[in-house]
């Protein structure tokens, strides 16, 4: 894939805890394969909700124009960070649960009308489907990177 340079970071990847870095280290992967700036911010709605409103909140005007969240448990973490945002939100349910992210992926899934959160695949499918959905949110608006995409695409036939 040929190489961008971005100055500010368009995407946003959020997990509720440290231990999510190793699931969301896909999302990452992909974004680099399709060099696209990104922040990552360990945040959780539970321990830490201030911080992470005001990183909802303050994410537009910083240049991002999509949020990745990965969550675990009661996967609360994408839902929160939608009510707080007109941006996308992806969400990631992690397996870091006894019920194996059923509770997290069910969390996601079934957001109060007004609030969404686009809910991806379990793990690390979903990781990685994370990435190149916010990439295809972003090519709406830069054709290199469609076509960057266009190329990734053609090349999963083979």
């Amino acid at each position: 894939m040929e190489k961008r340079k971005r100055k500010k970071a368009e995407v946003l990847i959020l997990m509720g805890s440290k231990s999510d870095q190793e699931i969301m280290a896909e999302t990452e992967k992909v974004l680099d394969q399709f060099s696209v700036a990104y922040r990552k911010i360990v945040s959780s709605a539970h321990r830490s909700p201030e911080k992470t409103k005001r990183l909802a909140k303050s994410a537009a005007k910083d240049g991002i124009k999509v949020i990745i969240a990965g969550a675990g448990m009661s996967g609360a973490l994408p839902g929160f960070v939608a009510s707080h945002t007109t941006l996308p939100v992806i969400g990631v349910p992690l397996i870091s649960s006894p019920l194996s992210g059923l509770d997290s992926f069910l969390s996601m899934m079934q957001m109060p009308s007004g609030v969404p959160v686009a809910t991806l695949a379990l793990g690390q499918a979903g990781a990685k489907n994370a990435a190149i959905l916010a990439a295809q949110i972003l090519a709406l608006s830069d054709k290199r990177l469609k076509h960057e995409l266009e190329k990734f695409k053609k090349g999963l036939k083979k």
